[in-house]
C-alpha cells in the first residue's frame, strides 16, 4: 500500500509541477522574445511540438497520443502490485511526463487528441524541452536502474 502511495504522489507531484510551468510560459514566454538565464546556459522559448522528442514525427501526433494513453493505462494497472520503491518512483515519474504531455495532446490546439505539448526550456544547444519529458527520461533512468539490479517490478508469486 505504501508504495502505491509513493507512486501516485510522485505522479501527482509531478502532473502538478509540469502542468504549472506550461501554464506559466503559455503567459510568460509563448508570444515573447527568448529570455536567458545563468549566463545564457538556459533559453526560455516556447516552441509548439506535434511529435516526440526533437520534433521527431511530427505528423504521427495521434500515434503518440495513443502511447501515452497505453502508458498511463499499463502504470495504472501494475500500480497496486508495486513492491519497491525505487519502481514506485520510477512509475510516478514515467506517468507523470506522459500524463502531462497527454493533457497537451488532448486539450491544446489544434484539437482533441492533436494537441501540440508546449516545449519552452533549452539547455544550451539541446532541443527545447518540457518538465514532462524530463520526468519520463528520469523515470526511465530509475526503471533501467531497478531493472540492472534485479529488483522485480511486483512481489514473487507464491505457488
Amino acid at each position: 500500500m505504501r508504495r502505491t502511495y509513493v507512486l501516485w504522489a510522485t505522479a501527482a507531484a509531478g502532473l502538478a509541477v509540469d502542468q504549472s510551468t506550461k501554464a506559466i510560459a503559455a503567459v510568460v514566454v509563448e508570444g515573447h522574445e527568448p529570455s536567458h538565464a545563468l549566463g545564457g546556459a538556459v533559453t526560455f522559448t516556447a516552441f509548439r511540438n506535434s511529435g516526440a522528442a526533437g520534433s521527431f514525427a511530427p505528423d504521427a501526433t495521434i500515434v503518440f497520443t495513443l502511447l501515452a494513453i497505453a502508458t498511463v493505462v499499463f502504470i495504472a494497472r501494475v500500480a497496486p502490485s508495486v513492491r519497491s520503491t525505487g519502481w514506485a518512483v520510477g512509475l510516478g515519474l514515467v506517468f507523470a511526463g506522459a500524463g502531462g504531455n497527454l493533457m497537451d495532446r488532448l486539450l491544446r490546439t489544434p484539437g482533441f487528441g492533436r494537441g501540440a505539448v508546449l516545449d519552452f526550456i533549452q539547455i544550451g544547444d539541446s532541443g527545447i524541452f518540457n518538465l514532462a519529458d524530463q520526468c519520463v527520461t528520469a523515470g526511465a533512468a530509475v526503471v533501467l536502474i531497478q531493472t540492472f539490479r534485479g529488483v522485480p517490478l511486483r512481489a514473487a508469486r507464491v505457488r
